[in-house]
């Protein structure tokens, strides 16, 4: 079942409506768990319950189910367990050894009928894998306190950051943490980035703050700052003087400037590069895979030094413009003198008229000196202008539904 996370889910027609994000079971005393269903995760981000009655096949790379899905937001009832939330890391027994689960099997005991049959256990560091039927395991009825979170990350560990932070907010509270403090910096940073302000709150305040100020670092500038604008001020002052220097330069250069302001959404790390720096190298630096699509549309162009705040701004070169170009053309000879940069105390309004009047993903920000400050993406726009909630709210109204069946109708 720790495989089927990611899997495709495909309705009778053959069109994918979506993922599984986690499996939904009963547990029932002295038997073995029925499993209700699962949980699909549908655009936009939205997840519904998929009944296992109307599963139709499970195979390598994908599932597809007969009949229409219930579009109600899926919300876990008192008496169900998430396969991969829950049960995956739980300490349990094999007689009187303590072990750790990191997967379980479901099998179709009669049609359109599934239960959990066995458990795949591991114990202490050496993890040597052990499987077992369900009946021989106990501790299944509660849920640890330090649960371990190695086999939960290994089932969410092919998900971008935007899918495992919404996989991360359907979680409990307690499993939440316990999986952002297993994650490395870096994977942990990216998620930060896509989870609301109050999740992302919640859990930078059970990391210790050094752990903390290095996860800060990860993320990007314009993203750090808005995480600290949102602690208290004297947390933010301890966590900045926990940084690097060189990383919390550009972070508190964001921090004066208003969260409504072009410069309070800008990143101040776009790509730049001097004018006698050729069409090649600005390709080679587009093509680095941790930019953005947004970030890498342009090549900005200054005198040095071409760190933000950089020399004088001069201009700015399109992407498609330097696939036309010879490679060893300068910069300075295909900046697009269209193009006028904005100030950093444009409004969120005035910087979304300017994007769309000049049909661009990124844009400019200079300051009174001429010097290049950072620059303002769509997506950084669209960040701000949706409402604080738009996560959660994503996927519509929780009373959407598609065809009115109810959820219990399609209980096993």
């Amino acid at each position: 079942m720790a495989r089927l996370p990611g899997t495709p889910v495909f309705d009778p027609a053959g069109d994918k409506i979506g993922r599984v994000r986690d499996l939904v079971v009963g547990l029932r005393i002295g038997r073995r768990p029925n499993v209700h269903g699962l949980v699909v995760e549908v655009q936009p981000r939205r997840r519904v319950f998929l009944p296992i009655t109307r599963v139709r096949r499970i195979e390598a790379g994908s599932v597809v189910f007969t009949g229409r899905l219930n579009m109600r937001r899926f919300e876990q009832r008192d008496t169900e367990t998430l396969v991969i939330g829950e049960m995956l890391d739980l300490e349990v027994r094999l007689g009187d050894q303590p072990m750790t689960v990191y997967d379980v099997a479901m099998e179709e005991v009669k049609p359109s009928a599934w239960e959990i049959t066995k458990v795949a256990l591991y114990k202490g560091r050496r993890r040597e894998p052990r499987t077992v039927a369900w009946s021989e395991v106990s501790g299944f009825d509660k849920l640890q306190k330090d649960q371990g979170a190695a086999g939960l990350i290994a089932a969410f560990e092919t998900l971008r950051a935007a899918d495992m932070a919404s996989a991360l907010h359907e979680l409990p509270s307690k499993r939440r943490v316990e999986i952002a403090r297993a994650l490395n910096n870096d994977r942990l940073a990216d998620v930060l980035e896509e989870l609301p302000p109050d999740d992302q709150i919640g859990i930078l305040d059970t990391l210790e703050p050094e752990r903390a100020a290095d996860v800060l670092e990860e993320m990007g500038p314009d993203d750090a700052a808005d995480l600290l604008h949102d602690l208290p001020e004297e947390q933010a002052a301890k966590l900045l003087a926990l940084m690097e220097p060189r990383e919390a330069a550009p972070v508190r250069r964001l921090l004066p400037y208003p969260d409504d302001s072009a410069g309070g959404v800008m990143t101040s790390e776009p790509v730049v590069l001097p004018p006698n720096a050729t069409v090649a190298e600005a390709l080679a630096h587009i093509r680095q895979h941790d930019l953005t699509p947004a970030v890498a549309a342009q090549v900005y162009v200054t005198r040095p030094p071409t760190e933000t705040p950089t020399g004088t701004f001069l201009g700015v070169s399109h992407f498609q413009r330097l696939l036309r170009e010879p490679p060893s053309t300068l910069l300075g000879k295909v900046l697009d003198p269209s193009i006028d940069p904005i100030r950093p105390e444009f409004t969120l309004l005035q910087v979304t008229y300017y994007l769309a009047h000049y049909n661009l993903l990124a844009a400019p920000v200079v300051d009174g000196l001429g010097r290049l400050l950072g620059a303002v993406t769509v997506d950084d726009v669209l960040d701000h202008l949706l409402p604080e909630d738009w996560r959660e709210a994503a996927g519509g109204r929780d009373d959407e539904q598609d065809d009115g069946d109810d959820r219990e109708g399609g209980r096993s």
